[in-house]
């Protein structure tokens, strides 16, 4: 699980999330949601985000709001 997310700490640290041990799994679930792969599967997983990162600014804030909605805290 989240093997992809040590790809992703400027864009979490930009999206103003912090990742500790409450929330680690609620926003893997959301990221797999946002890029529409089933949960668990890490390697097609990030690739699809690769794809998205392509427009950071975009994926940071559709990954944001996302996190907002399932009142997952963020930092501002």
């Amino acid at each position: 699980m989240t093997c992809y997310f040590r790809h992703l700490d400027t864009v979490f640290k930009r999206a103003g999330l912090i990742i500790d041990v409450d929330n680690r799994k609620r926003v893997d679930l959301i990221i797999h949601e946002m890029v529409g792969v089933q949960y668990k599967d890490c390697t097609d997983t990030w690739i699809a985000i690769k794809e998205l990162l392509e427009d950071e600014e975009g994926f940071t804030q559709r990954l944001r709001e996302a996190c907002q909605a399932q009142n997952i805290y963020l930092e501002f």
